[in-house]
Order: structure tokens, then C-alpha cells, then sequence
């Protein structure tokens, strides 16, 4: 079960002015689920994007970087789950291009207007002409308001579809903003999450989407982790369709720039937390703040070692509070010249370590009940400066190992 997370109920989700999406059914690896989505934008919509880091990229995240970096307007984005067309080779890239010539043959626009995503199974043949044969009845399901089906027809091993919108008053006007997640494992991103999907009917300069799709990828998903693992499909995508009232945006770092994206973001760290909430076998949910850094770098590295730590992982599903353990990981974390004596410790309010050593207050029934909590902050005081940064992640439980084992049968 996730950890305090249940689905958004659907009329709780706003329509974006300028996005209608579809759902069908192609049974691209099970028969009778929701399987491929299709989003198809208004004439005018500005589309940004960032995608994995990892050198193995999926065929469709090769394309996606191919069709965005051509300039051709995009009108339309089509998800298959089930299939991750990753380590497919050349035939992959056919598949993924032979998909975007597809859908563009039936909404009339060029193939290169047309981003294509995929996630599931590694290695695995993508059933193209099942994807394809599915997209006339995903167009003829198409309606603004179904983002909810879209947050289950992109699921994999999530146990809760993953939806947040919110609205504000910018520039005069009122702007919408609803987002759209999916993961669960192979979750360490190194840009943004396995897929997300953000729509916006703000008013904003296309030269600035991408830009707002990196800053938000980077505050948001860009500080959660399950496992360690980088996705070859991590894809992020905003769209702002230009439908709102608001005064155009022209600038990130001017009030109404600064507005939107702090809209954004909220709704972004929303489906960021979600997924780790929902971290395959996960029954704790982590929050990990280093302080006290020379730079926020340092502090970074300091909350993945921790976060990454198989030892602190397992220890937070045993409710055992070997916190010795978040100090080795600190320690091994690559800050050169950290100094240990300058360090302090606290598990939610409870101040384990002082100056690298025992608290002379702390008491394992103490930090036992903290760690029997479903929600628990780990706070670490490097000593050294006043940068600071947080990440987010989960427990390692016997659910975990349970489900990648069977994953693929």
C-alpha cells in the first residue's frame, strides 16, 4: 500500500483550455487494461521537455529530443505503457517514428509535430501496429477533462494513479495548471521522473517553456529517489497552451515568471513525492534534509548517500534505529574534506548525534518512535556553511525484492 496517498478524485482535476486526451485499449503486453494515451493540443500550444541522462535512452526519448529540437510545432503526444521500446535498436526508432506517422496521418499533422513515449519492459519488441490500430479510438475518446484516465492508462507497478492541479490569479487572470505521473521503480531520475506529463494554460513566451520544464524537473522530481536507478525512458513534458486572459510572460524571473512556476511547482513536488510514496514494497516515507554545506552540491550528494543506502533503507523498514548507519553514509558521501566533529543528527525532533558523536540525551526508545512513524525526517547538520538541499525517498522492504522478481511474469 503507498504511503499516505490515495488517487485525486477525478472532478477534483482541472481541464487545461487548449488539451483534449484520450484513452484505449491496445493490449500491448495485458489484454483489457488502458494502455496508450494520446494528448492533442490546440494550434498555438508551446511544448518543453527534459528527458533521462542515462546513455542507454529508449528509442522514443531519441525521437522525442529528435522532433523538439526540429522546431516543428507540436500538436499531439501519444503514451503506450506495458512496452518500454528501450534496447530495441534500430527497429526501436522505426516503431517510435512509424507510431508519430500514425497518429499525424489522422490528425493531419506532420510526423514531427508528434512526441512519442513508452514505458515498461526492457528489450522487448514495441507491438506497433497494435499501438497503432488503438489510436482512432483513443482520438474519438478525447475530452479536456480526462486526465484522471490518463494518470491510470500510464501506470506500471503504481498502485495509485498519481493527478494534482491547481489555480491561481496571474497577470490578471485565473491560470490553471494539472500534472500527470507515473512510477514506482527504477526511480533515481537524473532529470525528471519516469513520465510526466504538466499541462498550463498560461500565457508565456515558447521561448521560455523549456527552460520552466528544467527548473521545475530540477526542484521536483530531480530530488526523489526509490532505488538508485536511472530510467532510459525519464520524460518530463509542459505544455502551455496560451489559452488564459493573463498578461503574457516574457520573463521566468519577473513577479508573474516567478508566480507561475511556484504554481508549477507545487504541483510538480506533488507528483514527485507521490511516486515515492508509491515506491514498489515502500511502508515509510523519508524526508532528508542536509544543512550546514559549503555548497548545495555537497549537501546533495550527503541526502543521496543516505537515501541510497541499502543499510539506512532497510533499517527504516525494521523500525531499528541503527542511525550509526546515516552517519557512514554521510562519511562516504565525497565530501573530501568534511569534518566529522562538526556534525549533528536529528531524527524528526529527536537530536541523535552532537559533534559526530552520541547525544548524551538520546535514547533508543526515542528514536524508536520515530521510526515507527509512516512519515519520518532525517535531519543532518554538516557544520560547514549555510547551503542546504532536501530529497525525498522510501524504506527498501521484502515487497520490493518480491516485485521485480516476478516483474516480468
Amino acid at each position: 500500500m503507498p504511503v499516505n496517498l490515495m488517487a485525486t478524485d477525478p472532478s477534483q482535476l482541472f481541464a487545461v483550455a487548449g488539451m483534449r486526451i484520450g484513452v484505449a485499449e491496445a493490449g500491448v503486453r495485458k489484454a483489457g487494461r488502458k494502455d496508450v494515451t494520446v494528448f492533442l493540443l490546440d494550434e498555438g500550444a508551446s511544448v518543453g521537455g527534459v528527458f533521462t541522462q542515462n546513455r542507454f535512452c529508449a528509442a522514443p526519448v531519441q525521437v522525442c529530443r529528435q522532433h523538439l529540437r526540429g522546431g516543428q510545432p507540436i500538436g499531439a503526444l501519444v503514451v503506450n505503457t506495458g512496452n518500454a521500446n528501450a534496447g530495441t535498436g534500430q527497429a526501436g526508432l522505426d516503431h517510435a517514428r512509424q507510431t508519430c506517422a500514425a497518429l499525424g496521418a489522422q490528425l493531419r499533422l506532420p510526423a514531427e509535430a508528434v512526441l512519442p513515449f513508452s514505458t515498461g519492459v526492457i528489450m522487448e519488441p514495441l507491438p506497433v501496429e497494435r499501438i497503432v490500430a488503438a489510436l482512432p479510438a483513443a482520438i474519438a475518446d478525447a475530452q479536456p477533462a480526462h486526465w484522471a484516465r490518463a494518470a491510470e492508462a500510464i501506470m506500471t507497478t503504481d498502485t495509485v494513479p498519481k493527478a494534482f492541479s491547481a489555480r491561481a490569479t496571474i497577470g490578471g487572470a485565473p491560470v490553471t495548471v494539472t500534472g500527470i505521473s507515473k512510477g514506482a521503480g527504477m526511480i533515481r531520475p537524473n532529470m525528471a521522473t519516469m513520465l510526466g506529463f504538466m499541462g498550463t494554460d498560461a500565457r508565456i513566451a515558447p521561448t521560455l517553456v523549456n527552460r520552466l520544464a528544467a527548473e521545475l524537473a530540477e526542484a521536483s522530481f530531480n530530488r526523489v529517489t526509490v532505488d538508485g536507478d536511472t530510467s532510459t525512458n525519464d520524460s518530463f513534458v509542459v505544455v502551455a497552451t496560451q489559452k488564459a486572459g493573463n498578461a503574457p510572460i516574457d520573463s521566468l524571473d519577473s513577479p508573474d515568471g516567478q508566480a507561475l512556476k511556484a504554481l508549477m511547482l507545487g504541483v510538480a513536488r506533488q507528483l514527485a513525492q507521490a511516486i515515492v510514496r508509491d515506491g514498489e514494497g515502500a511502508t515509510k516515507f523519508i524526508t532528508i534534509a542536509v544543512e550546514g554545506g559549503k555548497t548545495v552540491e555537497e549537501c546533495r550528494k550527503a541526502a543521496y548517500a543516505i537515501a541510497h543506502s541499502p543499510l539506512v533503507k532497510t533499517a527504516f523498514f525494521a523500525s531499528d534505529p541503527n542511525l550509526g548507519r546515516i552517519l557512514a553514509a554521510v562519511g562516504y558521501a565525497g565530501i573530501a574534506d568534511l569534518d566529522q566533529t562538526g556534525i549533528d543528527l536529528y531524527l524528526d525532533d529527536v537530536h541523535v548525534a552532537r559533534r559526530g558523536g552520541r547525544h548524551p540525551g538520546y535514547r533508543e526508545a526515542d528514536g524508536q518512535r520515530v521510526m515507527r512513524q509512516a512519515e519520518i525526517t532525517v535531519r543532518v547538520l554538516l557544520g560547514r556553511g549555510t547551503a542546504s538541499d532536501t530529497v525525498w525517498t522510501c524504506d527498501l522492504s521484502h515487497e520490493y525484492v518480491r516485485i521485480n522478481a516476478d516483474y516480468r511474469s
